[in-house]
């Protein structure tokens, strides 16, 4: 993925997040510190069944963009769920849990990417 397409997947997933009603919705810009992936998207949902489906969602929707995770991990369980998209690693917790592991803290030298969320009326 080249940079525009890897900002465009973002936003893509983004935009799933929160026409499923995602919340806490906050994307990372971490390429220039580490080579694990060029964004970080990191969102919420209501419990472990909603955060199952969040994930299930943005694979459904980058599918239509021919792209599938490289790995996934937590679906079954559904309290964080990963999915690494190689440039864009996503990663889904249900409340609680963003505290205790505190990725915000921990890739807080990564620079905070502006979504492009449309919010309709």
């Amino acid at each position: 993925m080249m940079q525009n397409t890897s900002l465009h997947v973002l936003n893509l997933m983004a935009q799933t997040l929160f026409d499923k009603k995602g919340f806490n919705i906050l994307a990372l810009d971490i390429h220039e510190v580490s080579s694990l992936a060029r964004y970080f998207l990191i969102a919420e949902g209501n419990v472990e069944q909603h955060v199952i489906a969040l994930a299930q969602a943005i694979i459904e929707k980058t599918k239509q963009e021919q792209l599938r995770p490289v790995h996934a991990e937590g679906l079954q369980i559904g309290d964080w769920v990963v999915l690494d998209y190689d440039e864009v690693v996503v990663h889904i917790f249900k409340p609680g849990l963003r505290e205790k592991y505190a990725l915000e803290e921990l890739w807080r030298v990564g620079k905070v990417v502006d979504l492009e969320i449309t919010i309709a009326n």
